[in-house]
């Protein structure tokens, strides 16, 4: 077993991924880099000049059960010890008007969001029950607070996080495991450029000024994010936990 701490980072490859990658490699942890492809997570290591030496690669399918479960067990032989999870993997999916919103597009979304979250928790929290002590960060959004229009399946599915969030936390608090979530606005990723082509293709003419950024007037910085997930990690945030922070430069203040 090392004697510093691991975090298990998925979706480690995208643009908030990778800042909650380097945050922690900052802050003297191992890091586990999981996403869909080796590919992707080589060419993030690459160009961020990431030292391989206190990473450990882990391509994984969280919405497979069986991958899941081999994963947590490769990462505990190599390691021996889990004490932080973040699941940063999501996809917003194709945006539609409800009725057209394809139920394929709607599975696939939960398929990520929902049921890869519920899976990689569920497979590290016997890990962290064994050391009494541990902390899980999920991704809900400020679309899983609001009911914005042509979104349902990211929306809800966001909704499902927040709320699962909520439920590890009543269980396992007293075991040491705290759970939170963090809900961004916009951040400034390819996942903000392609909800804007999104609205193109819905007939939003000049999307960028239909959106609103809140008070701050600009999206987030995907580092931004990640200081919010390293603090709900690490001891100053000891007695945090069932908490939805908000990170969204004002956006849903009313």
């Amino acid at each position: 077993m090392v004697d510093h701490k691991v975090c298990i980072v998925t979706g480690a490859s995208g643009g908030i991924g990778s800042r909650i990658v380097e945050k922690f490699l900052t802050e003297n942890y191992d890091v586990v880099m999981a996403d869909l492809k080796l590919e992707q997570i080589e060419e993030a290591i690459e160009k961020n000049q990431f030292e391989r030496e206190r990473i450990m690669v882990c391509p994984l399918d969280i919405t497979d059960e069986n991958a899941v479960a081999l994963g947590i067990k490769e990462i505990i032989t190599r390691y021996g010890r889990i004490d932080v999870l973040v699941n940063a993997a999501g996809i917003c999916g194709s945006y539609d008007r409800i009725v057209d919103y394809s139920f394929e597009n709607f599975r696939k979304v939960y398929e990520v969001n929902v049921f890869g979250t519920f899976l990689m928790i569920q497979n590290v929290i016997p890990e962290m029950l064994k050391r009494e002590q541990g902390s899980i960060v999920n991704f809900g959004s400020v679309s899983g607070m609001r009911g914005y229009s042509f979104e349902v399946g990211y929306g809800s599915s966001k909704w499902a996080v927040i709320g699962m969030s909520e439920t590890v936390a009543n269980e396992y608090g007293s075991q040491g495991i705290r759970c939170n979530c963090v809900s961004p606005g916009w951040v400034n990723t390819c996942m903000m450029e392609k909800t804007i082509e999104n609205y193109r293709k819905l007939g939003i003419e000049d999307p960028e000024n239909w959106i609103s950024y809140g008070s701050i007037r600009r999206p987030g910085e995907p580092e931004e994010i990640a200081n919010a997930v390293y603090f709900l990690c690490c001891d100053q945030s000891s007695y945090i936990n069932g908490a939805n922070i908000v990170v969204d430069g004002g956006m849903t203040i009313k």
